[in-house]
């Protein structure tokens, strides 16, 4: 009789294989050059229009197609709500959601990392 036993280094390659993949994860959902600066705008000053989404400043340079289709992946990821108001014309707010919040932390981390950054580089 054989008794098949899983080695330590088995388990860490097993694990390992499961945060690279929820990395990939990560980098997928956010890839781009807009979505992490959609998601910053909503979550920093909160509720916006469409039309204000694209001339904030933080968004300088997006199309409104580009505005368009980012807003509806993250929709479609449960980061942002999509709400239309009944006035005339109509409108459209989004916002940043319960989970899309929780991405608050790693987009300070990373605004953290992107100023040391900055400035090592700058030094050189």
């Amino acid at each position: 009789m054989t008794i098949q036993t899983t080695s330590k280094h088995a388990l860490c390659n097993e694990d390992h294989t499961q945060a690279i993949l929820a990395s990939r994860d990560v980098m997928e959902l956010l890839s781009g050059k807009w979505k992490i600066a959609i998601i910053a705008t909503l979550s920093f000053e909160g509720k916006k229009r469409f039309m204000d989404l694209s001339r904030a400043k933080s968004l300088e340079g997006i199309g409104a197609k580009i505005l368009s289709k980012e807003l509806q992946n993250l929709e479609s990821n449960q980061l942002i709500t999509r709400t239309v108001c009944h006035t005339k014309p109509i409108t459209v707010e989004y916002e940043i959601t319960e989970y899309g919040k929780t991405l608050n932390s790693l987009i300070t981390e990373m605004i953290k990392w992107g100023l040391e950054h900055r400035k090592r580089i700058m030094t050189l």
